[in-house]
């Protein structure tokens, strides 16, 4: 399912920039079928998530990233002061916010991108809002997608995990120490 949903949404980052940043729009020319393709894997962004929803793992995951525990909210104080010690279960705090954070913005984009492609469906002024929004929160997508890819090639392990299912007990101590805890309540196939 990541690796699905991370696939449709370079594409769709990847189109974007050829339709909206001149020199690649350049080097790109023909503009209908690359917006073709950008509507289509925007529209298509749920869709592995939505699939995987078949799966009990999944859905333990999403149950633990949809609750902030006070462990969370220590975790941010954490950061802030650059304290070493980060209490975090299977996923920290920040991983709950992005997840939370990218899932309303794809929701938006598809949202602001229906009213883009479908002229007739609404006024003028509301195509114009929905160009404004959609364009930024397309930048700030970019911006958090690659905040995230950088995170990702910091952390052979963590990158190890999503491709095995298991990670360095070592590491998941150092990096998620409550997460045993947690783990007699997750699905065997979660574990480290």
């Amino acid at each position: 399912m990541h690796r699905a949903t991370a696939g449709l949404m370079l594409v769709c980052l990847a189109t974007a920039l050829a339709l909206y940043y001149p020199p690649v729009s350049q080097l790109v020319g023909r503009r209908r079928p690359v917006a073709v393709v950008h509507e289509w894997c925007g529209l298509l962004l749920p869709v592995p998530l939505l699939l995987g929803l078949a799966s009990r793992a999944l859905r333990a995951d999403l149950t633990a990233l949809n609750r902030f525990t006070p462990g969370d909210r220590e975790w941010l104080r954490a950061v802030l002061r650059r304290s070493p010690r980060r209490p975090a279960g299977k996923f920290n705090a920040g991983q709950k916010l992005y997840a939370a954070w990218l899932a309303g913005a794809v929701l938006v984009m598809i949202g602001t991108g229906l009213l883009m492609w479908f002229t007739d469906l609404a006024p003028l002024a509301w195509r114009t809002g929905s160009t404004f929004v959609h364009d930024w929160l397309a930048l700030a997508v970019a911006v958090a997608v690659g905040g995230h890819v950088y995170l990702a090639v910091r952390d052979p392990e963590a990158r190890r995990g999503m491709r095995t299912g298991s990670v360095d007990p070592l590491w998941a101590t150092r990096e998620h120490p409550d997460w045993d805890q947690a783990a007699p309540a997750q699905e065997a196939g979660n574990s480290r």
